[in-house]
């Protein structure tokens, strides 16, 4: 970490990421507590399920555009125009909040959507270059880290200033609830202008290929969707790492959008603090996972903490819905974000890594894209099940099997990653072993390694520093 921090341009950096996340959260908590206060059962879960969808839909819808954005123009450019977006769309979310507007508020879920669909893939290929190949797994776990430690501030300081300003008002609708809890709007507009002045703070790089341009009618009749997917599927590790960073997103829409109708039939709770306090476990245990698959990933990408981090999630996903208790539950959700921190980490560095120059940003807007198909195909699917009468009981004995199946497919694939890992764990009490010149590995095409026959060791230490 102190490494890092030492790059010109890394720590304004991630005071933007905190600040984004922390913005791009609040107007969602605010969103959701209001369904909770208002609605039950199967409504809430459909009213959520939509309101993530509103999210997700257009990283779907802009995935050529905001990779071609990301290619074409310096990154920190991208990211300096999209914060000024969100100034000024804090500024009418704070209005529609003292106006009682609830349906304007809650479609302006679906603009911020669009900022951060522009956004993403500008910050996420800024990674590399601000920190080069071989720093990549350390400052994808910082990263991971930071954005996990913002939702957790968005968590508890929205929900806890929400029912703060309700607390012995009467409201009968969301138009009526609205404007009591008005004044929130002014934290999330006061931090969209400080993480619009750190943007100046960011450390220049080059603009991609000017020559390229931006064709609308490629983009409508789809052929630009085809053609950035094929050459997303083509490379075979960056396909199955987003396979496996969409089906774990995808488990965790179902369990955000089911869990409040699971804990007030449970645990008989239905205070948005201590409900939107569990699931913040969970975004703590992705800060430990990912500073875990940090520590394990020094100078190279350690893949061997994926299969581990889907053994837990399986785990984690069993025993959510029979546990009874909001400690045991907390517990559960620390678990389910620790495996998932060891399972992201390194798949979004294998993604990076792999990525070809002046690809990059098309490549993290694709990543972007499936997930996002996939996270709304598993909404669908939740307002399906809800509409039918599945209970969010249900609904997690579902999560339960699709779990079972996506880590089992991960242990047939990665094997070797798991044996791997394990034995550097049995290696690392009698040797040391430091990764130097990772940064040499091409991200692309063929490669000999060659030990030099000191011991008969060097297929191991060979392994353990490759991904």
């Amino acid at each position: 970490m102190g490494g890092l921090l030492r790059i010109k341009g890394f720590l304004p950096f991630i005071y933007i990421l905190f600040l984004n996340a922390f913005v791009d959260l609040g107007h969602k908590i605010i969103i959701q507590n209001t369904i909770f206060k208002i609605h039950d059962g199967q409504t809430q879960i459909v009213l959520t399920a939509i309101v993530n969808g509103l999210i997700l839909l257009p990283f779907i819808l802009l995935f050529s555009p905001a990779g071609f954005l990301s290619d074409r123009f310096a990154k920190p450019r991208v990211m300096r125009l999209a914060a000024a977006a969100v100034v000024a769309l804090t500024l009418v979310i704070t209005l529609c909040y003292y106006m009682g507007w609830y349906h304007l508020a809650f479609a302006m879920t679906f603009l911020l959507a669009v900022q951060s669909a522009v956004y993403s893939p500008a910050k996420y290929g800024y990674i590399k270059e601000l920190v080069g190949k071989d720093r990549l797994g350390q400052a994808n776990a910082v990263v991971q880290t930071v954005t996990i430690l913002a939702i957790l501030a968005g968590i508890f300081v929205y929900s806890i200033l929400f029912e703060g300003f309700l607390k012995g008002m009467s409201y009968a609708n969301e138009h009526e609830l609205l404007p009591l809890i008005a004044p929130i709007g002014w934290v999330l507009v006061a931090s969209a202008v400080v993480e619009f002045l750190f943007t100046w703070k960011l450390v220049a790089t080059k603009p991609g290929d000017a020559s390229r341009r931006f064709e609308p009618a490629e983009y409508v009749s789809g052929r630009y969707l085809r053609s950035n997917l094929g050459a997303i599927r083509a490379d075979t590790v960056i396909w199955l790492s987003i396979v496996g960073l969409s089906v774990f997103w995808g488990i965790s829409q179902v369990v955000l959008a089911s869990f409040p109708a699971l804990a007030k039939e449970l645990l008989a709770e239905d205070n948005t603090v201590v409900i939107q306090g569990i699931l913040a476990c969970s975004g703590i245990g992705i800060a430990l996972g990912s500073l875990l698959a940090g520590r394990a990933s020094r100078h190279h990408i350690e893949t061997g903490v994926i299969p581990l981090g889907a053994i837990g999630i399986v785990v984690s996903l069993i025993l959510i819905p029979q546990l009874d208790s909001v400690a045991m539950q907390i517990l559960a959700f620390l678990l389910i974000g620790t495996a998932g921190g060891l399972f992201i980490v390194p798949l979004n560095a294998l993604i990076q890594f792999h990525a070809r120059e002046g690809r990059l940003g098309t490549v993290l807007a694709g990543n972007n894209w499936v997930q996002n198909v996939t996270m709304l195909t598993f909404l669908g699917i939740t307002v399906l099940f809800a509409y039918k009468g599945v209970d969010s009981v249900g609904l997690f004995y579902l999560l339960t099997v699709i779990g079972v199946i996506g880590a089992g497919y991960t242990l047939y694939k990665l094997p070797q990653s798991l044996i791997r890992f394990v034995t550097a764990r049995l290696f690392a009490g009698q040797y040391r072993v430091q990764v130097l010149g990772f940064d040499n590995i091409p991200g692309q095409g063929a490669v000999l390694m060659l030990g030099n026959h000191i011991s008969w060791l060097d297929w191991a230490m060979i392994s353990i520093a490759s991904p």
